[in-house]
């Protein structure tokens, strides 16, 4: 089972965070320490991050726990015993019953070991995730961040970082997914406490709890041609 980060491994991550980046400087200062979101993984944790993506938290939790009374045991087992219908009937739309039958043939036929996929590197861990069907590259990612408590993943096609880092930066427009993980490379290794961070601020700003304070500009330094006002050249 993944253990989760320390608070003493969370505060230093932060720290270097805020040596690296006058921007997450800034988030580090307005926010209190946080504990790092461990869940439950293996099939059963991906398979749930499957089940409440794109609901609220109340669906979420209703469904889920609807989930977890019809299948009595969530393993691979028991989701295959049961047809689409059927789990359609526990509140899953069709895709995602399809899906949860996809992840658990995964790890029947041998495409995945959950027991494993620790010993397998990020980028590793990654690729076997999303080659089931259903299982996107922001699925995966933050599977092994809150499933396996990975510090050095990074969700770039998270929208609501993508919008924290444009605050963070002062920036005009929201990165791109490929610009969020390009600004992230100053984050290594400790992209997944910096997304933690930086979730957290996002919700701290749309609670009215923290204001986005203005990004500081370089002051104009008098040009060496001009003198100081009040004394001569």
């Amino acid at each position: 089972m993944a253990l989760a980060p320390s608070p003493a491994d969370i505060a230093a991550a932060r720290a270097a965070l805020a040596v690296a980046d006058p921007a997450l400087a800034r988030v580090h200062a307005q926010m209190p320490p946080f504990e790092w979101r461990l869940r439950p993984g293996g099939f059963e944790g991906l398979f749930r991050m499957i089940v409440e993506q794109q609901v609220s938290v109340a669906a979420a939790a209703s469904i889920w726990a609807r989930v977890v009374a019809g299948l009595g045991e969530v393993t691979p087992q028991a989701v295959l015993a049961l047809d689409i219908e059927t789990l359609r009937g526990f509140g899953l739309s069709g895709q995602k019953a399809r899906y949860g039958h996809e992840i658990a043939r995964a790890q029947t036929d041998g495409l995945i070991d959950f027991d494993h996929l620790e010993r397998l590197s990020d980028e590793e861990a990654i690729a076997r995730l999303t080659a089931i069907k259903g299982v996107g590259k922001w699925t995966a990612e933050t599977f092994l961040m809150f499933c396996e408590g990975r510090l050095d993943v990074f969700p770039g096609g998270d929208v609501a970082l993508q919008e924290a880092m444009r605050w963070a930066d002062g920036a005009d427009v929201r990165p791109s997914e490929k610009a969020a993980y390009a600004r992230a490379e100053i984050w290594r290794p400790h992209r997944g406490v910096a997304a933690h961070l930086l979730w957290g601020w996002y919700g701290a700003v749309k609670r009215g709890e923290v204001m986005i304070e203005p990004v500081p500009t370089a002051k104009t330094a008098p040009s060496r041609g001009r003198a100081a006002k009040g004394k001569k050249p």
